[in-house]
């Protein structure tokens, strides 16, 4: 059922939704550059590494020594208002089309993080993860790694079709109302370093 809900739900939303993502991508073009989108291996259901996409947010800036600056300097006001209004998700759709990602779960995080996790946060992949969650309408990065593997995890034991609406529902409400975007100090959230 989950399956079919998030196939049904994704091609209605596609009439609304192609005309921003083409002019979406046409400003990504004209402000950041090529690549529009930005593909990264992440880890999904019992660990099965796909390709996550998303528009890119960040420039390409590098240091004297070729290596990337952070993300605080590479993220530009254009890139700001793209996550801030969830807009740079919209080719993560493709996923959900494709069966690596549904539309609710916990988010994706990095391949690398894997080996870090407690036997109860690595609980979060035994479902697919969401572009959007039950962590993310509970504070999105304005929470701590704990405070969001202790959402992710609840949202595995009580998952269903009703609860994936009012998350669904509570997304809009906080894209509209731009909350939870950042954390206190810093841009995107933090590395995750692994629970002591």
């Amino acid at each position: 059922m989950k399956r079919i809900f998030d196939i049904f739900v994704v091609l209605l939303s596609l009439p609304l939704l192609m005309p921003i993502y083409f002019l979406v991508a046409l400003v990504v073009r004209i402000k950041l550059g090529s690549r529009i989108l930005f593909k990264q291996p992440r880890p999904g259901l019992n660990n099965r590494i796909f390709n996550m996409i998303k528009f890119r947010t960040m420039t390409k800036e590098c240091d004297s020594n070729d290596v990337l600056l952070p993300d605080s300097v590479r993220l530009t006001r254009f890139g700001q208002f793209l996550r801030s209004t969830s807009l740079d998700e919209l080719p993560s759709l493709w996923c959900v089309l494709k069966g690596d990602m549904s539309l609710v779960g916990p988010r994706p995080l990095l391949v690398e993080y894997l080996s870090l996790y407690t036997a109860k946060q690595a609980r979060r992949h035994e479902v697919k993860p969401g572009i959007t969650g039950w962590a993310q309408v509970n504070g999105r990065n304005a929470i701590s790694w704990n405070e969001k593997f202790e959402l992710d995890v609840w949202y595995v034991d009580n998952q269903s079709i009703w609860l994936d609406v009012k998350i669904l529902w509570l997304t809009v409400k906080k894209v509209i109302a731009r909350d939870g975007i950042t954390t206190q100090d810093n841009t995107t959230m933090p590395v995750f370093k692994g629970s002591k």
